[in-house]
């Protein structure tokens, strides 16, 4: 039994020197946020050869949450040859969601989330979020967003707000209301272009000014629709490190001793890390992305809370002792498992004694390092998803489709169409701007432009058509406005998205 953990150290020490870059292709890589058809199935898996037995959420908890398919560990061959077979063949939930989430057919990672549409990690009472990752906590009415928790509410375009409402095209703003394109703002309300302010009002450029001022001004910059992008894209980027020691990059919060991470909350002695919600004694997290409340994880892609020592690989929740394994809940002392729930001392879903699987996790550790894999992250060749639909693509786009390839990625060439109605007439989102190109007649049904206007009274307007219509982009991947997000453009005068749902996610990871 002594054994373990000499091989838990021999992980952790590799684990502590990745480089950034590496952890986020090993790690982030696993992080999907696109959808599919797969089996006629809304999917987070691509319909490829690296995963089948693909089951709707309703018939997965019902047949097979308890189901366990196992192999016995053959030394002949490899750790990812032994994995493999059980990995692709063991079924999936094609969509991740927990308890009752209505309305939410395109969306993943659920849990008491409502009307939820093409969005991912929406969690603990969430309702009409649409286009979004990370959003939770009594949270209403979420639109192009990322990370959006604890009771906030009319968000658009906004990315890091904690406790507010009606946040328009802002950044890092915690207890403020009435914000536009601002950043780094705290118990702040009505500004605009503000930066690094708090317990203000009134505010436009950082200064102040009376409060029937303030808002004639308001009213003539929030007239100029066509320059909000504009606006938008030259907020901050940056944010302060709050009550942080020997910290590097930005946004970490009561944490102590952390390199390379970003989006963290009271952690300390870790490194390479994304979106992690610790407590006062969270520590000892390296190589991992979207923890809550967990200790001692070494190249893990989201743990759940009341987890600890887990080492390689992705999606677990109240477990310990986990190595190498893929969706546990509440198990321990377990290796190349996958899908199991209330589980002890498993090896590839197979069931032994505490004293037979000491014995054998100490031969699979042993054949393991003597191949070079022990410390390594899961069998790249394993991968189910396309490299540039998950997480890893978003937080570093410089990864090329044959450097990914190279490494047994796969990539996505297709354009996205997700939940596009067949022979909706299109429009395009832009006029073009270089001369001599232009859409041709056939293909198109106008831009965007021609669905939105001021009336003679300066009233905002959006035509109702544009929800019978579907949108290109210049890369030719295609969207539609759907009647939840119309209303809340008309409701708060706001212009028609001109960019692809999935490229309004990617701005938000631009962290460096």
């Amino acid at each position: 039994m002594s054994n373990l953990k000499y091989w838990e150290d021999k992980i952790k020490q590799k684990r502590k020197k990745t480089d950034f870059r590496e952890f986020v292709m090993w790690v982030a890589s696993w992080f999907n946020i696109m959808f599919y058809k797969n089996e006629n199935i809304i999917c987070r898996y691509p319909d490829t050869n690296r995963i089948k037995n693909i089951l709707e959420p309703n018939k997965y908890f019902q047949e097979y949450w308890d189901w366990v398919d196992w192999i016995s560990y053959n030394f002949d061959n490899s750790f990812s040859e032994n994995f493999a077979k059980i990995f692709i063949n063991v079924p999936k939930i094609s969509t991740i969601r927990y308890w009752e989430n209505p309305n939410c057919d395109f969306a993943d990672t659920l849990f008491w989330a409502k009307n939820t549409y093409l969005s991912t990690c929406i969690w603990q009472d969430a309702e009409n979020i649409l286009y979004s990752v990370m959003c939770y906590a009594n949270v209403r009415n979420i639109f192009n967003s990322v990370l959006i928790t604890s009771n906030s509410e009319n968000i658009y375009f906004c990315f890091q707000v904690i406790n507010s409402f009606n946040i328009f095209y802002s950044k890092y703003i915690t207890n403020s209301n009435n914000i536009w394109f601002s950043s780094n703002l705290t118990w702040c309300t009505e500004c605009i272009f503000c930066d690094w302010l708090d317990n203000q009002s009134y505010c436009i450029e950082n200064v102040k000014y009376s409060k029937e001022i303030y808002l004639e001004k308001k009213i003539q910059i929030l007239k100029a629709k066509d320059k909000f992008s504009n606006f938008f894209y030259t907020n901050n980027v940056t944010a302060t490190n709050k009550l942080s020691i020997n910290t590097n990059w930005s946004w970490v919060n009561f944490s102590e001793n952390v390199e390379n991470w970003f989006m963290v909350n009271r952690v300390k002695n870790s490194r390479n890390l994304a979106f992690v919600d610790g407590i006062n004694n969270t520590s000892d997290l390296y190589d991992s992305f979207d923890l809550a409340e967990s200790n001692d994880i070494y190249g893990w892609m989201w743990c759940g809370q009341w987890s600890s020592n887990m080492y390689i690989w992705a999606n677990a929740s109240a477990s310990s002792n986990i190595y190498y394994s893929f969706f546990m809940n509440n198990c321990s002392f377990c290796i190349w498992c996958v899908w199991l729930k209330n589980k002890s001392y498993c090896i590839l879903n197979k069931q032994y004694t505490k004293e037979e699987w000491y014995d054998l996790a100490d031969k699979i550790f042993s054949q393991m390092e003597s191949g070079g894999t022990l410390w390594e992250f899961f069998p790249w060749e394993l991968n189910p998803f396309y490299f540039n639909d998950t997480m890893a693509y978003l937080i570093d786009d410089s990864f090329t489709k044959q450097e990914v390839e190279k490494q047994w990625y796969m990539w996505r060439d297709a354009e996205i169409k997700v939940d596009i109605p067949e022979w909706v007439e299109v429009i395009h989102n832009k006029v073009p701007l270089i001369k001599g190109e232009s859409w041709s007649v056939a293909e198109t049904g106008g831009f965007l432009s021609d669905y939105q206007w001021y009336d003679s009274n300066w009233n905002w307007q959006i035509n109702p058509e544009i929800l019978k219509k579907v949108i290109k982009d210049e890369k030719w991947n295609i969207y539609r406005i759907v009647q939840m997000e119309y209303d809340f453009l008309v409701k708060h005068g706001l212009p028609l998205p001109e960019n692809h749902w999935l490229d309004r996610i990617k701005m938000w990871f631009k962290f460096k």
